[in-house]
C-alpha cells in the first residue's frame, strides 16, 4: 500500500523518512500534492504491506497520512486542530 505523510516542519520529514527507512520500507521526500495540505510543504511517499497502529508512527510534527488510491486520498489521521 501507498501512503503520503504530512509535516508541521522540514525536519519531521526527515525524521520520519529516516525511521520509514529503518523499518524497512521504501520511503521518498517530496513536495505536497496540491490536494493535500501542509505547513512545511514536503511530505514523504511511503509503501508498507502492513501499516503499525499510528500511534507507533506518531512524532510531534506529523500532521496526516493518507493511504493513495485510484479515486485520490483516503485520510487515516490527522492532528486535532
Amino acid at each position: 500500500m501507498d501512503y503520503i505523510a504530512t509535516f508541521f516542519s522540514h525536519f519531521g520529514s526527515i525524521r520520519f523518512q529516516q525511521q520509514c527507512a529503518a523499518r524497512g520500507w521504501q520511503a521518498t521526500m517530496r513536495p505536497v500534492p496540491r490536494d493535500l495540505s501542509s505547513s512545511c510543504g514536503t511530505c514523504v511517499y511511503f509503501s508498507t504491506t502492513e501499516l503499525p497502529p499510528v500511534s507507533e508512527l506518531l512524532t510531534p510534527e506529523l500532521e496526516q497520512i493518507v493511504q493513495r488510491n485510484a479515486d485520490g486520498y483516503v485520510e487515516l489521521f490527522r492532528v486535532d486542530d
